[in-house]
């Protein structure tokens, strides 16, 4: 085994007091791990933000991935007008961002997600997002058929806190009956690892966007991977093994 990721391992195991494991669940961020969407998500969020009067920029759209999108719509309101939106201005905010999405989102996986979630396949995979769009959620069944079970699923439908606070995998945890070091997670973006390291699990960081890996590791993140090539020739060296 590689000794950098076997003492990765080891410091993973020694924070939760255990000496050595196998991981039984895998969690997919969706957004920058599984599609490559997040362009179209910049473009549609500035968008519909400058349309609204609201300060926002490029950094901030990455910065703030993970969240929901009422979360983001009151951050973006805090800042410009120093209060929270009224639930009418999130609906429509919202909405507008929802529709441009729509518009400019080409649908396309992000290069060997394919290859990663099939090779995931002896693990309970689930699927873990702040989105809660369903243009692109039902694009998951299609691009990934069989791969998350509908009750193997946390959106941003589920969740009352959302990114970057824990609850998002502690729920998913839940759902694939697993403790926290049982359970790695695919994420890339630094609010998500943040989620995802609160809540206990090991957490790679594949790098798919503009951010230096820096915001990534700085959350928490127990590996940062450039790609998920790189992910895929690293599973044997974490114990899994293809079905």
């Amino acid at each position: 085994m590689n000794t950098r990721i076997q003492e990765v391992l080891k410091k993973f195991w020694h924070r939760h007091g255990v000496e050595g494991g196998a991981f039984r669940a895998a969690f997919f961020d969706m957004d920058g791990v599984l599609f490559d969407s997040m362009p179209a998500h910049c473009r549609s969020w500035l968008e519909t933000a400058h349309s609204a009067g609201l300060e926002m920029n490029e950094r901030d759209v990455y910065m703030f991935e993970g969240q929901t999108g009422g979360f983001t719509i009151n951050l973006l309101f805090r800042r410009t007008h120093g209060r929270e939106a009224t639930e009418e201005e999130r609906k429509t905010i919202y909405q507008t961002k929802s529709n441009l999405f729509g518009r400019y989102n080409s649908g396309a996986s992000i290069p060997n997600a394919d290859a990663v979630v099939a090779a995931m396949g002896g693990l309970a995979r689930v699927l873990v997002t702040g989105s809660s769009q369903p243009s692109l959620l039902g694009k998951v069944q299609q691009a990934f058929p069989d791969a998350f079970a509908p009750e193997r699923m946390v959106t941003g439908l589920d969740v009352r806190l959302g990114k970057p606070n824990p609850e998002p995998y502690l729920m998913a945890l839940a759902k694939a009956e697993v403790q926290p070091w049982e359970a790695l997670v695919i994420e890339n973006a630094p609010m998500g690892v943040r989620s995802a390291h609160a809540a206990g699990c090991f957490t790679i960081a594949v790098n798919t966007g503009p951010l230096p890996d820096d915001e990534l590791w700085e959350q928490g993140a127990d590996l940062v991977l450039p790609n998920m090539q790189a992910l895929l020739d690293l599973l044997p060296e974490l114990g899994i093994k293809q079905p």
